[in-house]
């Protein structure tokens, strides 16, 4: 490796590790429906040694996530995320205690955040970076896809929020990657077992995780177990025993899941959504709100303004072509996995009650999905890089632009105000770049130096800045296909536009989210 490309190698990893960690978009007003109670279960579990969430009930207030069971108060959510945060817990309250305070509910946030959030996916993003190897061999290309992926899609947003969705993510794309280099590549047997435990680990963080097991588990049985084909020579053998491990290694974790619904909701198959009083009718229709297909969620998590997936992150339409790329060099097994995992979690979105999902910056139930379809992205920017001519600088500028329109959108609405009112029909528009431009700015690492409004966000918008550059950019030769497509990006985002707002109701929102705001303009 020369000395330029080691370079661009170390930009790319502090500028992602910067723009995870100086944000701080807490706004404690909103009391956060979803990260209050993974809150509240991890003090319980910590101060009482128990599930029940009272205590946090008592002191900050009930959610619509929070579901009575038995004379209690309990998170309707999987409680993954609030165990892994215990360590965290732990030594926040061991700090405040030098100084004899309690941990402010401020400080626990931010603490599980990034225990549960940051730190997981930025130590991922090393792992999916050798393995976006097989898809994109080339530096560039496969910079500009862990970037989008990176800073570009809701793995972002769902980062820095304590929020369960990229853990889960993190979790079974981590036992995919580990799986892939047992089977194709020959590693070492012993990795199966962590990648069970992960493949079990990802329904206890986040129940949807679920579904990209199943392509995942096909695989492992097709590889390790499946017929034999060709001539008995070039045959590998059957691995059982392997086969076998991966699947045991999976079950503490499942059990684990199984224990908490028999101790807070009275049977180990019923969630905490089935004792919600406030979302029970959704869930007890059809299997846990999986009913039937609807038109109208298929396009609102797709290409609706408001919400819909590859309207905020654009560069996923680059898996279309990816998937043809894939399909040409014979690469069936990353194929299938890719295209299966990504056609599941639409069909899932699309037969979803309560597709919508509240306030949120795309369609965060299918976060788990990402990681899979970043390989197609990947390939698809390889087969990019490589072409040559006019077709070759084409094909690189369409793939910049829609990379760069969705790192702005992700990058400015995290470190903004990453949840999207119902009320806005344009929030990129009507709300995130309305924020920017009127000078708000929520808690970040500039206070921490006396920074305050738009001041305090220079820094993170330096770095938003060049890493678009080195996304752009990745070697002399395209700098001209580098530009037009920054140049392209930047007319699409204007071009949003047009889309139109959602009038007072906007409004109204738009002016209760500024009184949030710690800074103004």
């Amino acid at each position: 490796m020369n000395r330029s490309v080691r370079h661009r190698h170390l930009a790319l990893a502090g500028l992602c590790a910067f723009l995870y960690l100086y944000p701080f978009p807490y706004f404690e007003a909103m009391r956060s429906a979803n990260e209050l109670p993974r809150i509240y279960l991890t003090t319980a579990m910590v101060d009482e040694g128990r599930f029940a969430i009272d205590t946090g009930v008592r002191a900050h207030g009930a959610t619509v996530d929070v579901s009575p069971s038995g004379g209690h108060y309990y998170s309707n959510k999987a409680p993954g995320s609030s165990l892994l945060a215990i360590p965290a817990y732990l030594a926040v309250k061991a700090v405040c205690g030098l100084t004899g305070r309690e941990p402010s509910l401020a400080l626990e946030t931010w603490a599980f955040r990034a225990a549960t959030g940051i730190v997981p996916t930025l130590l991922f993003l090393l792992l999916l970076w050798r393995f976006l190897a097989r898809a994109a061999p080339e530096e560039g290309a496969r910079s500009a896809a862990l970037a989008g992926y990176a800073a570009g899609s809701m793995a972002m947003t769902y980062s820095i929020l304590f929020i369960a969705h990229q853990l889960s993510a993190v979790c079974i794309a981590s036992a995919w990657i580990l799986s892939v280099w047992v089977v194709e590549d020959g590693r070492d047997v012993r990795l199966l077992a962590a990648a069970g435990f992960l493949a079990g680990a990802a329904p206890l963080i986040d129940y949807q995780a679920a579904f990209a097991g199943l392509p995942l588990a096909a695989y492992l049985v097709w590889k390790l177990v499946g017929p034999r084909a060709g001539p008995p020579e070039a045959r590998r053998p059957r691995r059982t025993g392997a086969l076998a491990l991966a699947a045991l290694s999976s079950v503490p974790p499942m059990a684990l899941l199984l224990f908490y619904h028999w101790r807070a909701f009275g049977g180990p198959l019923r969630t905490g959504y089935a004792a919600s009083e406030t979302f029970a009718h959704f869930h007890q229709r059809g299997l846990l709100g999986l009913d039937r297909l609807r038109l109208e969620a298929f396009i609102g998590s797709t290409v609706a303004p408001d919400n819909g997936l590859v309207f905020l992150c654009p560069m996923l339409l680059l898996a279309l072509p990816g998937f043809f790329v894939l399909a040409r060099r014979r690469e069936g097994w990353m194929l299938g996995i890719t295209a299966s995992v990504t056609l599941i979690y639409l069909l899932f979105i699309s037969g979803l009650n309560f597709w919508r999902g509240g306030w949120q910056v795309g369609p965060r139930y299918i976060t788990a999905m990402l990681p899979f379809a970043i390989a197609a992205v990947a390939a698809a920017m390889s087969a990019a890089d490589r072409a040559g001519g006019w077709r070759g600088e084409l094909a690189w500028a369409g793939a910049v632009a829609l990379t760069a329109v969705s790192i702005v959108i992700y990058s400015l609405s995290t470190a903004l105000f990453p949840h999207y009112p119902e009320s806005f029909h344009n929030p990129v528009h009507e709300l995130v770049l309305r924020l920017l431009a009127a000078g708000y700015a929520p808690w970040n690492a500039g206070w921490w130096i006396g920074l305050r409004g738009l001041a305090s966000l220079v820094p993170y918008l330096a770095a938003v800045a060049g890493l678009l550059l080195l996304v752009a950019v990745p070697r002399r030769e395209r700098w001209r296909s580098g530009v037009a497509g920054l140049a392209l990006a930047a007319a699409i985002l204007a071009l949003y536009g047009a889309v139109p707002g959602g009038g007072a109701a906007a409004a109204r929102s738009y002016a209760r989210i500024t009184s949030w705001m710690p800074s103004g303009p």
